[in-house]
């Protein structure tokens, strides 16, 4: 492995970051919107989505913490493949790699909770 064989993944993994939070401020200024809402009149319909927020914000969470390890093994690859330890280069790039599937695996499941919440509002359209 060369040098630039991790670096190929830091555009990949900072527009990901990226994404995670835009994804963050819009379900953060929801959770505000929403939660005003309730003080305002609570009901269950309010409390079951907000419910439902805190839970994807938690997850966003982890990705973002397995966005920024895998960023972070990256980093440390190309460190060890600049030392030429590239067993060792190899080993930590793997790990890099299973930090960024387990973010993008998050991501998949936070997105079908997303659209899940998303049928349950529209239920009644139809």
């Amino acid at each position: 492995m060369e040098l630039t064989t991790p670096a190929l993944l830091f555009p990949a993994i900072s527009l990901l970051m990226l994404a995670y939070t835009n994804r963050f401020i819009v379900l953060a200024q929801l959770i505000r919107d929403l939660y005003a809402k309730y003080k305002e009149h609570p009901d269950e319909v309010t409390k079951g989505q907000m419910y439902n927020l805190k839970k994807r914000i938690c997850i966003i969470k982890n990705m973002q913490i397995f966005g920024a390890l895998s960023f972070f093994f990256c980093v440390t690859c190309m460190f060890l493949l600049f030392f030429n330890l590239v067993i060792l280069a190899d080993i930590v790039f793997g790990i890099s790699l299973l930090f960024l599937l387990i973010s993008l695996g998050l991501l998949v499941y936070e997105l079908q909770i997303s659209v899940n919440a998303l049928n349950i509002q529209l239920s009644d359209f139809e």
